[in-house]
């Protein structure tokens, strides 16, 4: 399925598919993101390896070209990072999450990429009173550590900066940007063939066999390679080692027809992105077309591996997000939807990646970016190639090389369990919209959701 995104980049060249059997020093399964920006790091560093990309679809079609475009920093996640990997660490891997975000501008620029790069911020803000203050512990232990990522602005600031009514309170932090997803994903692509690396798109990986030399197998050819990296997102549940990593949900989203003359008349500036402070949290931007573009993150869960067609095409909670959208926005009542679509996210117990080998140094893996991955991603790169290329430095070793997450239940208990907590979520956010208590209950039970992509500390 060509996304929305990917739609308006106009033709594509035809795909070139996999037939046969060859060799390759590194095979990469996944050509979103985290693939393509491991194959450049890989070739930047060692650029006479024969590095392979096997995509199951065209890149830019799958999670990468499907999200709303956010190229955040890891600083909303500060508090997880201090947990996982200690305060110093933390705060080198979110000021290297920053100059991430910094390098795609550049790399956009170096390689005449249009796509749609801004860095005008981000917003993460209350949209309703239980929500305001949800950013403080965060703040908190940032400044302890001496950092300032964050600038505080009054209420009447973030209503007029946001455009929004319902957004009650909040803090901004500039270093975020906003991109066109499924074009950065092509400019990628271009950029990473013509430094030699061998794409090959609608070849989905069907096995891999670990004995000996690794080899994959697609339908019709196979790789054997002296190194495999997963950048597989959602996708790479399949693994055994990874089927009780993250849970798989569904983020939700709508583009509405043009509003350019309708948004001349707020504050809110191209490039901008927010999102509020619920677990299935809504974030939104305006394009560089003139629309709004809106989603919901976590509306629905799958079942164990299992990435059901109801997560690809058009949204089946359509309906439900526009309503939030038109809340968020009412002058946007009368404006027509545009499209609608989905995809999965790999959300992990704690919100961050992970990177790790695979029972052998030679097959690596990175997953769990939680609906973080714009950004974070070329950071992932850069992780994923130090360890193919076994090198011993402070990527291969940092904080978020780690085994993969425990704590989730098998299934069908994590698919029963999920939906039950998923429901007292919904059922305390509503009630906190409408400005009534929540049950008890129901606030248990929302603690034991993972963190979304804004954690609520």
């Amino acid at each position: 399925m060509v996304s929305w995104w990917l739609a308006q980049a106009g033709p594509l060249a035809p795909a070139q598919q996999l037939e046969g059997a060859r060799r390759a020093d590194v095979c990469i399964l996944g050509g979103g993101f985290t693939g393509l920006w491991t194959a450049l790091e890989i070739k930047r560093i060692e650029p006479s390896l024969d590095v392979v990309v096997v995509e199951a679809g065209l890149c830019g079609t799958g999670a990468s070209g499907r999200n709303g475009g956010f190229a955040m920093t890891f600083w909303h996640h500060f508090t997880g990072l201090e947990r996982a990997c200690g305060a110093h660490e933390a705060v080198r891997l979110a000021r290297a999450s920053d100059a991430a975000v910094a390098g795609i501008g550049e790399f956009c620029d170096e390689h005449a990429i249009a796509a749609g790069y801004r860095r005008a911020g981000w917003f993460w803000t209350a949209s309703n009173q239980a929500q305001v203050g949800a950013w403080e512990n965060t703040l908190a232990a940032i400044e302890r550590q001496g950092a300032k990522p964050f600038e505080r602005m009054n209420p009447d600031e973030i209503a007029a900066r946001t455009g929004s009514p319902t957004a009650l309170a909040g803090v901004f932090e500039p270093g975020s940007a906003t991109v066109q997803p499924a074009l950065l994903a092509r400019g990628l692509l271009r950029v990473a063939r013509t430094r030699g690396v061998q794409v090959f798109e609608c070849s989905p990986v069907v096995a891999i066999e670990r004995a000996g030399r690794l080899t994959v197998r697609t339908a019709s050819g196979q790789i054997t390679a002296d190194r495999v990296v997963v950048a597989m997102g959602a996708w790479a549940s399949q693994l055994r080692e990874l089927r009780r990593a993250f849970v798989i949900v569904s983020s939700d989203m709508v583009v509405t027809d043009p509003v350019a003359d309708l948004l001349r008349r707020t504050d809110l500036r191209d490039g901008t992105s927010i999102s509020d402070s619920r677990l299935m949290v809504h974030y939104y931007r305006p394009t560089d077309d003139g629309r709004i573009a809106f989603g919901k993150g976590g509306g629905r869960l799958a079942y164990g591996a299992r990435i059901p067609a109801t997560f690809s095409g058009p949204s089946p909670i359509a309906s439900e997000v526009t309503r939030s959208m038109r809340a968020t926005y009412p002058w946007l009542a009368p404006v027509p939807i545009a499209a609608s679509w989905t995809g999965p996210i790999d959300r992990t117990l704690d919100g961050l990646p992970f990177f790790c080998t695979l029972g052998r140094p030679d097959f690596v893996c990175g997953a769990g970016f939680s609906g973080n991955g714009v950004g974070p991603s070329a950071l992932g790169g850069r992780i994923l190639a130090s360890m193919t290329l076994g090198s011993d430095d402070e990527w291969a070793h940092c904080g978020l090389v780690r085994k993969p997450p425990s704590g989730l239940p098998p299934e069908p208990f994590r698919y029963v369990g999920g939906g039950v907590v998923r429901g007292a979520v919904a059922r305390k956010e509503r009630a906190e919209d409408a400005g009534r208590r929540p049950d008890a209950i129901d606030v248990g039970l929302a603690r034991l959701a993972p963190t979304g992509l804004v954690p609520v500390d």
